[in-house]
């Protein structure tokens, strides 16, 4: 890299865009930050944007644009508020790479305007492609755009494609940690809290995507995430459960042949690979020792018990706006399990309502995944005010 890329962070105080900031801490001739946009931690957008002095920062809550301001005038820095706004900044000439790690729908607008606006994507965003996945890759594909994936699976199957697009791919391998509840029954389940799904054994992410993580929609989300990011069929993307999460993911060959991505559970290594590309920079990551993991294990997923997992591939087999159901009434599921209002079972329930009364269109259009999304928030949130709240323990 004889040149400086220039990065747009969307969601730069959460749990991605905090450890992409560690990368370009660490590479400061490499990578510059040119935008820095936060949902509401305006303390922690502030921190950050002295440090790093962007061109601009955007806080998506309005209600703090004046105290983000007031602390950023002496620095020289734009600042600007609301979610339009983010939409808008990701235009800018001088961005290179947009880091697209705003959580959930919220990042779709964004991550759409910066690929219409000619900008190489480092996705993080996984409910960009499962709520609109086709319309996404079309764009992309007509605006030269190349999506980088920032989550480890998909980082992981991208490496191994690396020399290989010319060569057909029979099957890929997804892998799942198991979350905190991997090997329990259902009964189990039925009582567990926040703070004990909140418990990763092997990851450090931000809540919601932690509390999917658990109940294996995570694992559903990415397995949709790879259809279109690698032009899959369904029955084409298998998830095996790999406790360790050393090995990231694998992806066999029509000869039979597999190739894996293996590494220590860290994702400043798939930000880094996203934002390098295609050279790989040095790092002081941890390094793998084959000694500390005498056995590597595999296990099928039981989808069963994690219903989330079987409902996500209903979705995707369905297809049109079914994925967007899916990721909407999981997002309004996931938000009330946070607020005790339901229980972890109960999440799958409301999906699985919201995916069987849902007003299917096959051929949707960008206005039919707004309305969609909309409709489907509603009708969670109706639903989960027909369910009993849990009681305290």
């Amino acid at each position: 890299m004889n040149e400086k890329k220039n990065i747009a962070i969307l969601g730069s105080t959460g749990s991605i865009g905090t450890q992409a900031l560690d990368v370009i801490r660490a590479n400061t001739d490499k990578f510059s930050v040119e935008v820095l946009t936060g949902s509401g931690n305006a303390d922690l957008l502030i921190k950050q944007a002295i440090e790093f002095n962007p061109n601009t920062v955007v806080i998506a809550d309005e209600s703090k644009y004046k105290y983000v301001k007031d602390a950023l005038l002496p620095h020289d820095i734009k600042v600007f508020a609301g979610n339009a706004s983010i939409a808008d900044v990701v235009k800018m000439d001088s961005i290179d790479t947009v880091i697209a790690a705003i959580v959930g729908y919220a990042g779709l607008e964004s991550t759409l305007s910066a690929i219409k606006a000619g900008k190489q994507i480092a996705l993080a965003n996984k409910e960009t492609l499962v709520v609109a996945g086709d319309l996404v890759t079309k764009l992309a594909k007509e605006n030269g755009v190349n999506l980088y994936p920032v989550d480890s699976e998909h980082s992981a199957i991208f490496q191994c494609l690396a020399g290989e697009f010319h060569n057909p791919v029979e099957k890929i391998y997804l892998t799942a940690s198991g979350g905190p509840f991997r090997g329990k029954t259902r009964d189990f389940l039925q009582n567990v809290r926040k703070e004990q799904a909140l418990k990763h054994p092997n990851w450090e992410m931000g809540a919601k995507i932690t509390i999917d993580s658990a109940s294996l929609m995570n694992k559903g989300l990415e397995v949709i995430e790879a259809k279109w990011l690698f032009g899959l069929e369904t029955d084409q993307i298998d998830v095996i459960v790999h406790p360790q999460s050393i090995i990231h993911s694998i992806v066999q060959f029509a000869d039979g042949s597999m190739k894996a991505q293996m590494g220590l559970p860290d994702m400043k290594l798939p930000i880094q690979y996203a934002m390098a590309y295609p050279q790989r920079i040095k790092s002081d990551f941890p390094r793998f020792n084959f000694m500390n993991y005498p056995q590597l294990t595999f296990e099928p997923a039981d989808t069963n018990t994690f219903r989330n997992l079987s409902l996500a591939y209903e979705a995707l087999k369905k297809g049109g706006n079914a994925p967007c159901v899916l990721n909407a009434a999981n997002e309004v599921a996931v938000d009330a399990f946070l607020k005790d209002k339901i229980g972890f079972l109960q999440m799958s329930d409301v999906v699985e309502k919201c995916l069987q009364t849902a007003t299917h269109i096959s051929k949707p259009g960008y206005e039919d995944y707004i309305n969609t999304d909309k409709e489907t928030r509603m009708a969670a949130a109706a639903l989960i005010l027909k369910i009993e709240p849990i009681k305290s323990i």
